[in-house]
């Protein structure tokens, strides 16, 4: 049923449950969308220093900046963004080596049009790569956006937050199935791929 290589449903969802048990007892719980504003706000402050303002005050290091969004949660950004070696980051490299590692020790291997246009997107829009990369782009953009809106991502929300009963990561949840069940339904169905 599933092609050689590639873990089933209960395979990857009991080793998704120990990386987020790992994460729990270890660090802290799993989120990757925050990373993406530190790395942001890393980038900016190459270009503008003062993004990020340092000060001692009673023998303590404060963080603070011009800009509200990095200012928020004490300067979380700001702070995260001048020590950039983090739980965050490292947990964002491991996700990247641990896909190349899956991918050079056997995991699943697509054939160069198969990377280029799935087949799932092939069967309901035809073979068009420029399509597809920029709907993705556009859907990852559009994720990103609407995860930082929501303070926290699918990984952020939906495994760590639900699992501890987070009202907010329910309501996110809910809010993703409302959106995309109905999308995926209008979409896929009008071009006759119910199947």
């Amino acid at each position: 049923m599933y092609p050689k290589g590639e873990w089933n449903w209960l395979k990857g969802g009991i080793a998704l449950a120990a990386v987020a048990v790992a994460a729990f007892l270890l660090i802290k719980p799993i989120g990757v969308s925050t990373q993406f504003a530190v790395v942001d706000t890393m980038i900016w402050k190459l270009v503008d220093p003062d993004i990020v303002q340092i000060k001692e005050e009673n023998g303590k290091t404060v963080y603070s900046s011009p800009n509200a969004y990095i200012n928020k949660s004490n300067a979380a950004y700001a702070r995260a963004a001048d020590n950039p070696i983090n739980y965050g980051l490292i947990f964002v490299l491991a996700m990247i080596g641990g896909a190349a590692l899956s991918m050079l020790t056997g995991g699943p291997k697509p054939s160069d049009e198969e990377r280029k246009v799935p087949e799932g997107f092939k069967r309901y829009f035809g073979y068009k790569p420029a399509l597809r990369y920029t709907l993705a782009f556009a859907g990852g953009v559009l994720t990103l956006y609407g995860a930082r809106l929501a303070g926290g991502c699918t990984s952020g929300h939906m495994i760590s937050g639900i699992s501890q009963t987070a009202v907010s990561s329910l309501l996110f949840a809910a809010g993703v199935f409302a959106t995309a069940i109905p999308l995926a339904i209008w979409l896929y169905r009008k071009r006759g791929g119910n199947q």
